[in-house]
C-alpha cells in the first residue's frame, strides 16, 4: 500500500538518522518515551530536536520526512540504534552488562575505531519472553507527525541484528532468540501501522550479508532470512507502506567492509521479501549493480542512495543528477526513490554537512525531474532571493 511514495516522480527521502544537535543533553536512557515526555525538560529539547530536523528536510525538500532518529541517545558509534529496542523490550534483565561476545570482535582489534563500537555493547541479557514492552514506536511518530503535513517514516532493526547483540539466558539457541523478536517486533509495528504511520522501514536484513559473512549463527540461509523478513512484516503491507533498508554496515559512519561488496549474488533472495520497496547503497558503494537490480527487482519500488553517508564532501547536483540519470535506464521512473545511502546520524557528520547534502539532493533530482517535464520540489534553502550577498531592493 503505496501511503506517501504514491503519485509523486522520483520521491526524496533520507533512510533515517540526522546528527544530533549539540544543545540536545537530554536522554531517554532506560525510561519509557512517554515516561521522558513528563520531564519538562526532555520534552522541550526533544520536541526542538525532532522540529529542526524536520524543518531542514522540510527546506531542502524532502517529500518523505523522518525524526532524524532523534530517540535515540548520543552512543559510541551510534549503538543507541541497537539499544534503543533491545533495553525498551520485555523479557530483558535490569542490569546491562558488556556483550562478552561480539561479531566482528577478530577484525576489529583494539587500534581500530570499530573496536570502541564493540566496548559499546553494554546491554541487558534475555532473561524470560521477549514482547513489544516500552518500545513505543506509535508515540514516537504522533511526535513528529504532528509538527508536519509530510509524511513521516519510522523505522526499526531487524531481528537477526538485534539477536546477535544480546547474550541469552532463556531461548534454547540463536533461531528460537531471532523467531521471538520478529514476533515481538511485529506486534509493536502493528500498532504503529493503526496508529497511521504511512511508511514504516526495516532495517539492515541480513540477507544480502551471506555471501561474504556466511549464514548468520552459522544457521540461517539467506532463505531463512527472508522467511524471517516476512513474518516480521506479516499483515503490514494491508496497511502502511513497507520499506526494506539494505546497507553495508554504518557504525561511527564507517565502511565494515575493506573491500566494496555486491549485491547480485542475493538480488533474487531479496526481491522475494514482502516489502513495497527495497533500498540500495549505490553512491558509496558505487552504480554496479544498478542493471542487476533493475532485472531482478521488478514488483516493488527501488530507493537508490545518492548521498554518500561515510564522508562530509556534499555531492554536486549534477553528479547525483547523473546517478539518477543511470538508475533510470534499468528502473522506471515511477518506480524509483532518491535517497540517502545510510543514516547520517551514526557518530561522525555536523549538520551543516547533512543539511546540504539533503539539499543538494533535492537540487539534483529536480534536474532530472525537469528532464522528465514533472514537477520539481520547492527547494527554500538554495533559493537564490534570500542570500545574504544578494541586494536589497
Amino acid at each position: 500500500m503505496f501511503k506517501a511514495s504514491d503519485g509523486i516522480i522520483l520521491p526524496t527521502s533520507i533512510i533515517g538518522s540526522l546528527p544530533r544537535p549539540a544543545w540536545f543533553t537530554a536522554s531517554i536512557g532506560l525510561r519509557s518515551f512517554l515516561e521522558c515526555m513528563v520531564d519538562s525538560r526532555f520534552r522541550e529539547q526533544y520536541e526542538d530536536a525532532v522540529g529542526s530536523h524536520l524543518r531542514d528536510q522540510e527546506l531542502a525538500g524532502l517529500d518523505i520526512l523522518t525524526d532524524g532518529d532523534a530517540h535515540y541517545d548520543e552512543q559510541v558509534g551510534g549503538m543507541s540504534w541497537q539499544s534503543y529496542p533491545i533495553t525498551h523490550m520485555d523479557g530483558m534483565s535490569n542490569e546491562p552488562i558488556l556483550a562478552q561476545y561480539s561479531v566482528g570482535a577478530a577484525a576489529y582489534p583494539r587500534g581500530h575505531i570499530l573496536h570502541d563500537f564493540l566496548e559499546a555493547r553494554v546491554l541487558p541479557q534475555i532473561v524470560g519472553p521477549l514482547g513489544p514492552g516500552r518500545l513505543q514506536y506509535a508515540a514516537l511518530w504522533k511526535t513528529a507527525q504532528r509538527m508536519t503535513t509530510k509524511p513521516i517514516k519510522v523505522g526499526t532493526p531487524l531481528p537477526e541484528l538485534l539477536a546477535a547483540s544480546v547474550e541469552d539466558k532463556f531461548y534454547k539457541d540463536p533461531v528460537e532468540r531471532t523467531w521471538a523478536f520478529s514476533e515481538a517486533i511485529n506486534r509493536e509495528l502493528h500498532d504503529l501501522a493503526d496508529a497511521g504511520c504511512p511508511v514504516i522501514q526495516l532495517e539492515e536484513p541480513q540477507i544480502h550479508m551471506v555471501p561474504v559473512r556466511g549464514k548468520a549463527f552459522g544457521k540461517l540461509d539467506t532463505a531463512d532470512l527472508v522467511e524471517i523478513f516476512n513474518n516480521t512484516v506479516k499483515g503490514l503491507r494491508a496497511k502502511t507502506e513497507v520499506w526494506c533498508h539494505t546497507c553495508w554496515g554504518n557504525p561511527s559512519q564507517q565502511r565494515i567492509f575493506r573491500d566494496v561488496q555486491s549485491y547480485k549474488p542475493t538480488l533474487d533472495a531479496l526481491a522475494r521479501v514482502d516489502a513495497d520497496a527495497i533500498t540500495f547503497e549505490t553512491c558509496s558503494s558505487g552504480p554496479g549493480d544498478l542493471e542487476s537490480i533493475g532485472q531482478a527487482i521488478k514488483d516493488k519500488k527501488i530507493v537508490i542512495g545518492v548521498i554518500d553517508h561515510h564522508t562530509l564532501q556534499v555531492e554536486r547536483p549534477d553528479e547525483i543528477a547523473a546517478l539518477i540519470r543511470q538508475a533510470l535506464k534499468h528502473v522506471p521512473a515511477d518506480r524509483l526513490i532518491i535517497s540517502s545511502d545510510c543514516g547520517m546520524g551514526r557518530e561522525g557528520m555536523a549538520r551543516r554537512h547533512a543539511t546540504y547534502k539533503m539539499v543538494s539532493m533535492v537540487l539534483g533530482t529536480n534536474i532530472v525531474r525537469k528532464e522528465l517535464g514533472v514537477p520539481e520540489a520547492l527547494c527554500l534553502a538554495a533559493d537564490p532571493r534570500y542570500s545574504l550577498l544578494t541586494k536589497s531592493g
